[in-house]
């Protein structure tokens, strides 16, 4: 949980020149300590007529409709209908940014009911509430690889799915290594799950890749593959096959 580490801190007065024309982030990493646990000052003079939070929900709205590569601090800026330059105060850089927007849709993952004490029941809980999360906002998988620093949203999910694990008895970091492991599960699940929705509106390119394989499978050099290809069917739905995958990953959790 390399997010649970304290990153190197922001260099006073330099935020503006740690963030490039092109809005991507800079070499300095973001303070935890002053992102989360200092509320932002008041300013003098004129109240803003815009907040964090706002800018935050413009640039998740910007990122589901579009993709994360479009959101920069220039474009969210427009959308606000702010000068990109007075988004500085509030978000730095867009690693920042971006670990204000993960957050900020974390607090989608509320959990209401207590772990039933059947943890590998519960576990599969979370994870499959991991997915519909990331199937609503398909840039998350893509952010949550570079995301290092958990914000109280992200945390009060974290601190559910640490509960759950109580009844194996392991010890605190193997409960975040399992938690870790299960959420980079469901995003790879994810990001292959969304490929492959948006290859089956190419029909041809699906049909290509059938005859491919059966050309492969027919060519008697991999008759590993050809016996796998040949064999009952499953069901081959999302639901089915994460369900499928998902059980694999979790029953065969070793606590010992």
């Amino acid at each position: 949980m390399d997010g649970l580490r304290k990153s190197r801190l922001n260099t006073p007065g330099k935020e503006h020149e740690a963030v490039p024309s092109d809005g991507k982030s800079g070499a300095v990493g973001v303070d935890p300590e002053q992102l989360w646990l200092r509320p932002t000052e008041p300013r003098r003079g004129r109240r803003p007529s815009f907040s964090r939070e706002a800018i935050t929900a413009a640039a998740v709205e910007l990122a589901d409709a579009e993709g994360l590569e479009v959101v920069t601090m220039r474009r969210v800026a427009a959308e606000v209908g702010a000068g990109v330059m007075s988004l500085y105060s509030y978000a730095p850089d867009k690693e920042t940014l971006l670990n204000l927007m993960v957050d900020h849709v974390s607090g989608e993952l509320t959990v209401t009911d207590p772990p039933s004490g059947d943890w590998r029941a519960d576990l599969k809980t979370v994870a499959h509430l991991q997915r519909a999360h990331m199937l609503r906002h398909p840039w998350l998988p893509a952010a949550l690889s570079t995301h290092r620093v958990p914000g109280p949203n992200t945390l009060a999910f974290l601190e559910h799915a640490l509960a759950v694990l109580r009844p194996t008895g392991l010890d605190g970091a193997s409960k975040l290594e399992i938690f870790a492991q299960i959420t980079a599960f469901v995003a790879g699940y994810v990001t292959h799950e969304i490929a492959q929705a948006a290859a089956s509106r190419a029909p041809d390119r699906a049909a290509a890749e059938r005859r491919y394989l059966a050309a492969v499978a027919a060519d008697g050099r991999h008759p590993e593959l050809a016996e796998a290809l040949s064999a009952p069917g499953r069901p081959l739905t999302p639901d089915a096959t994460f369900a499928r995958f998902l059980s694999r990953l979790i029953d065969g959790l070793d606590t010992g």
